[in-house]
């Protein structure tokens, strides 16, 4: 079946090194990071979980891109129906478009923005009509299973992703002076939640599932990364915590102890 209108559909880590990334979280997360470009002219390595299935890239940023501001960073990507038509909505909505639409061949076509308060995310539609990626997969072990907003503004953010998407907030949950979690749904499908956060520049969070976040925390300090919050146990028994990668990237894990 055909990815969904609002359906994280992929997942990008930009990085200063490429190789010092996939020596870090081949171990921290259980992937298989190419060991060569897999497009010319530029540094990008697959990334596949342990069920083979791709879920992500790794893009090497070059000097052009990190004088432009580019840092390392995770972003998700999208699907929509019309990339052109979501690209020309998003300013007329507060986002704006850093990257506009264009072709990969034999791919897709995408677009890079950014939501009102300065969060990034990719908008894409794949050439294969009737494919359907798992880079999203709640129980899969090295897929994302939640994409979570943090924003200063939450009542804006919310408003700004729900008109371009069509996500719903059918439920939230309390978190007493940090406001409402509010869960995010494509459908029937839940596909993370959003946080008001007035301290920080407004970011998404992505979630990739491990078979153990001990073991996996005991990876992140070996390779010299960091955790920076957690482990926190999370309604429904699983561990979460929250990291950065040796260049500054930062990410997410759940799974269990």
């Amino acid at each position: 079946m055909t990815n969904r209108h609002g359906e994280f559909i992929w997942y990008e880590l930009m990085t200063t090194d490429v190789e010092a990334a996939r020596a870090f979280y081949e171990p921290v997360v259980g992937w298989k990071i190419g060991a060569a470009s897999a497009m010319p002219g530029t540094d990008y390595r697959m990334i596949a979980g342990s069920d083979g299935a791709e879920i992500a890239g790794a893009l090497a940023l070059d000097e052009e891109m990190r004088a432009g501001g580019a840092r390392p960073v995770w972003v998700g990507y999208i699907a929509v129906d019309d990339v052109d038509a979501t690209a020309q909505a998003i300013p007329a909505m507060g986002g704006q478009v850093h990257v506009p639409p264009q072709d990969i061949p034999g791919v897709g076509r995408f677009a890079m923005a950014s939501d009102p308060h300065g969060a990034p995310f990719y908008v894409m539609r794949g050439t294969v009509e009737g494919g359907s990626s798992t880079a999203f997969s709640v129980d899969g072990i090295g897929h994302c299973g939640w994409n979570e907003l943090s924003s200063p503004d939450q009542k804006t953010a919310l408003q700004f992703y729900t008109g371009l998407f069509g996500w719903t907030n059918p439920e939230s949950m309390p978190m007493g002076e940090m406001g409402d979690y509010h869960f995010l749904c494509v459908d029937d499908l839940r596909i993370g939640a959003s946080m008001e956060d007035k301290s920080h520049p407004a970011h998404w969070r992505h979630y990739f599932r491990v078979p153990s976040v001990g073991v996996a925390t005991r990876a992140i300090e070996a390779g010299q990364g960091q955790v920076l919050h957690g482990p926190h146990e999370v309604p429904g028994g699983d561990i979460i915590i929250i990291a950065v990668d040796p260049q500054g990237a930062q990410f997410a894990l759940v799974g269990g102890h």
